[in-house]
C-alpha cells in the first residue's frame, strides 16, 4: 500500500485561549500584593493607563476622544480669563531685597536659644519628626557594637566581621569555621579563637553551631554547666521523647535531679536573636468584609483599599494618536488601548466575582458566623460553584490567596471548605474542622491523670454523634501537632502543661 499526500478539508469546534482571556484568569487568581504589583507594572508598560486619584465617591465626567484639548488654547485667550487684580499686592519692593553681600546689623539682638523653637514641618506638624519610625537595631549591629570595644588587632577583627555576618536572625552560626578560614586565608585555630570571643557577645548564647552549644553558653555563664547536665545536652533526644530512664543512666542521677535539671533547661533561651529587631511582620490584608446587619443578616462588602483604580485616558490617546503618522505607531497605540480597556473590565470582574462568591459562601456558611467553629458546615467548590453558576475551576480561582474579615476574625475563602463526617445517628454531616475542634477540647481538658487514647476519643465523638474511625483521629491529632497519648503522659508526669503545648492546642 503506497503512501500518498493529499489536500482535506475538516470542520470542527476548538477552545482557543486568547491572551486577554489568559490575563483575566491570571488576575482572578492574585493576592492583593500581587495585584497591586501587577498593576504597577502595567502602569509602567502602557501610557494610556493612569491612576485613579479621586479620593471621593464622585463619579468624574468620562473622557472622550473628540473632546478639545486645552493645550491648543492661544495664550492670549487663556491669560485674558485670569484675575491679575491682586497681583500688585503679593509682589515685594526692591527696597524689601537684601544684596547679595550684605550681612545683618552688627548690633542686632541674637535670639534666645534657650527658648526658640523649630519651624513646623510641612503639613503644620512641629512634633511629626519625633513621631517617625525609626529602623530598630538588629542582631548583627549589637554585635558589631561589642566588637567595636574588644580590643581585637585587624586581622581577628576581618574574622570576627565575617562570623557576625554568617550568624542568622535567631543567634546561631550557619557556616562552619573552616569556610570562613579558607576564604580568608586563616587558620583553623585563628576562626576558633574569635568565635570564643563573640560567643562571649550578648546576648549569650549568640554564635553556637547548634542548640546544645547554645545551651552549653547560658548554662556556663550561670555556673551550671556541670558533667551530668553536659551528659543532658548530649541527649537532647532522650529530653525531648521525656525518656526519664535513659536521661538517668546517661547523667548518672536519679529521676527527681533530671526533672530538675530539665526545668533549668525550660529557663533558657533557645532562639537568642529574636529578642533584636527583625522584618516587621505584614498583616493580612482582608479582601472582603462581613459586618452583622441591622436585620440580623449579613452584610458583604468588597475592601476598597485593595481594588486597584484605574482608569483609560482617551484624551491622552486622542491627542497622541492625531499626531502619529507611522503605522507601527498607531499600531502601538491601537494595542495599548485594547489592552488598557480590557485590563480595566477584567479588573472590574475580578471584584465582581469575589464579591459573588464570599457572598454565597457566607450565605452557606451562617451558622458559624453566628455560633462558631462547632456550627461549620461541610462544604466543597461544587456546592459554590452550582449555586452561583460558575465553574469550579473559577470557585477555586477566586478562593485561591484571599482572605475574609468576619465578626469571628479573619480567615481564608479555603478555610470554609472542609470534609463532611457522616453522622451516627442519620442527622447532618459534621464538618471536619468542627472535629478536629473538638479533639482540641477534648485534649486540652483532660486531666493529668486520665489520659485519653485515641480509641477513648473516638467513643466520645461517637456518643456525640460522630462517626469516625480510630485513623482518622490519629489523621487528625498529628496535623493539629498534638502529642499521642504515650507522649502526652509523659509530658504530664514530668510537670504540668507547657506554656507551647497548651498554644498548639488553642
Amino acid at each position: 500500500m503506497a503512501l500518498t499526500q493529499r489536500l482535506e478539508l475538516r470542520q470542527g469546534q476548538t477552545l482557543v485561549m486568547t491572551p486577554q482571556l489568559q490575563q483575566a484568569i491570571k488576575l482572578l487568581q492574585l493576592s492583593n500584593l500581587d495585584l497591586a504589583a501587577y498593576v504597577e507594572q502595567e502602569l509602567e508598560r502602557n501610557p494610556l493607563l493612569e491612576r485613579d486619584e479621586s479620593t471621593d465617591g464622585a463619579a468624574e465626567p468620562q473622557e472622550t476622544a473628540d473632546a478639545p484639548a486645552s493645550d491648543g488654547e492661544a495664550l492670549d485667550t487663556a491669560l485674558a480669563r485670569e484675575d491679575f487684580s491682586q497681583a500688585e499686592e503679593l509682589d515685594a519692593d526692591r527696597e524689601d531685597v537684601f544684596a547679595e553681600d550684605s550681612a545683618p546689623p552688627i548690633g542686632a539682638p541674637l535670639a534666645d536659644w534657650t527658648t526658640l523653637r523649630g519651624s513646623p514641618l510641612p503639613g503644620g506638624d512641629e512634633n511629626g519628626l519625633e513621631r517617625t519610625l525609626a529602623r530598630s537595631a538588629t542582631l548583627q549591629d549589637y554585635l558589631l557594637e561589642q566588637l567595636s570595644i574588644a580590643g581585637l588587632d585587624v586581622a581577628r577583627r576581618l574574622i570576627a566581621i565575617a562570623l557576625i555576618d554568617a550568624i542568622d536572625e535567631v543567634g546561631y552560626l550557619r557556616v562552619e569555621a573552616g569556610d570562613i578560614a579558607t576564604r580568608l586565608g586563616a587558620t583553623g585555630e585563628d576562626v576558633e579563637s574569635v568565635l570564643r570571643v563573640v560567643q562571649g557577645f550578648e546576648p549569650t548564647g549568640v554564635g553556637a553551631r547548634n542548640l546544645s552549644e547554645c545551651l552549653a553558653l547560658q548554662l556556663r555563664e550561670r555556673g551550671r554547666l556541670d558533667p551530668a547536665m553536659n551528659a543532658l545536652l548530649s541527649h537532647l533526644d532522650l529530653v525531648a521523647r521525656r525518656d526519664i530512664a535513659g536521661l538517668c543512666r546517661h547523667c548518672a542521677v536519679d529521676a527527681e535531679d533530671v526533672s530538675d535539671m530539665i526545668a533549668e533547661l525550660r529557663a533558657l533561651t533557645p532562639k537568642p536573636g529574636l529578642a533584636f529587631g527583625s522584618e516587621p511582620v505584614q498583616p493580612v490584608v482582608p479582601d472582603v468584609f462581613v459586618r452583622e446587619a441591622p436585620d440580623g443578616g449579613w452584610h458583604v462588602e468588597l475592601n476598597a483599599d485593595t481594588l486597584p483604580r484605574l482608569l483609560v485616558s482617551a484624551r491622552y490617546y486622542a491627542k497622541v494618536a492625531g499626531r502619529a503618522r507611522d503605522k507601527d505607531a498607531k499600531t502601538y497605540l491601537t494595542e495599548c488601548l485594547n489592552s488598557a480597556n480590557w485590563l480595566v473590565k477584567s479588573l472590574d470582574q475580578r471584584a465582581r466575582t469575589i464579591l459573588k462568591v464570599a457572598s454565597e459562601i457566607v450565605r452557606q456558611q451562617d451558622a458559624f458566623l453566628a455560633h462558631g467553629v462547632r456550627h461549620l458546615r461541610p462544604l466543597n467548590l461544587r456546592a459554590i460553584a452550582d449555586a452561583i453558576s460558575m465553574h469550579e475551576s473559577t470557585v477555586s480561582r477566586v478562593t485561591s490567596n484571599k482572605y475574609i474579615s468576619t465578626p469571628r476574625g479573619v480567615f481564608e475563602l479555603k478555610y470554609f471548605f472542609t470534609a463532611a463526617i457522616q453522622a451516627t445517628n442519620g442527622a447532618a454531616a459534621h464538618s471536619a474542622e468542627s472535629v478536629r475542634d473538638r479533639i482540641r477540647e477534648l485534649v486540652l481538658n483532660e486531666a493529668a491523670g486520665q489520659i485519653m487514647s485515641d480509641d477513648r476519643i473516638v467513643e466520645i465523638l461517637t456518643g456525640d454523634g460522630v462517626s469516625i474511625a480510630r485513623r482518622t483521629v490519629a489523621k487528625y491529632r498529628d496535623a493539629m501537632r498534638i502529642p499521642s497519648s504515650v507522649e502526652r503522659r509523659r509530658l504530664k508526669k514530668i510537670d504540668a502543661p507547657q506554656p507551647e503545648f497548651q498554644a498548639a492546642l488553642r
